[in-house]
């Protein structure tokens, strides 16, 4: 009796599926006509289109808005983008991975690089590999901020500073 009834299931479930694959094939949401569904396929394709179009015009519109608001930026350091201070002000940020208030800064710095305010570039050193800078501007402790000018000269120098704010509350 085992036998017979797994032999009607499966006669009913090959059943079940062909009639399914008929129905399926056979049915109006199929079309036979190969130029109804290339139609079909072609106005998708046209919409596909027309949304990647208005996402690019929408980049577009965005990054000329961010052109008009210039902000600052926040880079690491190069010795040749001291010379920025002469259109601008430029603040060396020591900074060490293993210091927590140091990571709390750069992670501040990081979340609201929209509000650097233009001509500000901050950049950041690697406080211990940096020696020869931190002999020049007499930095002994890690998050330490100098800000110089066109040469390199030293301006003002502070420690600490737990946001972007603060750095830029300290420059002159």
């Amino acid at each position: 009796m085992n036998k017979n009834t797994g032999i009607i299931v499966g006669v009913i479930a090959l059943v079940v599926v062909a009639g399914g694959a008929y129905a399926f094939m056979s049915g109006p949401s199929v079309q036979k006509d190969d130029t109804m569904v290339t139609d079909t396929m072609e106005k998708e394709a046209d919409t596909m289109m027309k949304e990647e179009d208005g996402m690019v015009k929408e980049a577009d519109t965005m990054m000329k808005k961010d052109e008009m608001m210039k902000v600052g930026s926040y880079e690491a350091y190069a010795a040749e983008k001291i010379a920025r201070a002469e259109t601008g002000d430029v603040v060396l940020f020591f900074h060490a991975a293993w210091c927590p208030s140091c990571r709390g800064l750069n992670s501040d710095i990081e979340a609201n690089m929209s509000a650097i305010p233009e001509g500000l570039n901050i950049l950041k050193l690697n406080y211990d590999t940096e020696t020869e800078l931190k002999k020049k501007y007499g930095v002994t402790t890690q998050h330490t901020l100098v800000q110089v000018d066109k040469d390199g000269n030293l301006i003002k120098k502070w420690s600490g500073g737990s946001s972007l704010a603060s750095v830029i509350s300290q420059v002159n």
